[in-house]
């Protein structure tokens, strides 16, 4: 399942074209349920990128710097260690 929020949007479609309405102040959210596959692999030149899909095709990608990969590493060792999420 996919969730989409998106906060102060407004388009306005003309000429089978999308323009932006209003201010460039919008913002959105997306959250992805029930993942049945996530893969990691390179992107570009100095990223990695994580592909998550449910089982409706429904998918996100998400690319990162290899900073911010060994951060989320070190979350999810902390997380196997103190978490009854992994027993």
């Amino acid at each position: 399942m996919l969730t989409l929020q998106l906060d102060e949007f407004m388009v306005e479609l003309q000429e089978g074209s999308l323009k932006n309405v209003g201010p460039t102040n919008k913002s959105g959210t997306a959250k992805l349920y029930d993942v049945e596959s996530a893969e990691a692999r390179e992107f570009g030149d100095k990223r990695v990128k994580f592909v998550f899909e449910d089982d409706e095709g429904n998918e996100v990608q998400v690319a990162l710097f290899p900073e911010d990969v060994r951060a989320i590493a070190s979350d999810i060792e902390a997380l196997e260690a103190d978490s009854p999420v992994f027993e």
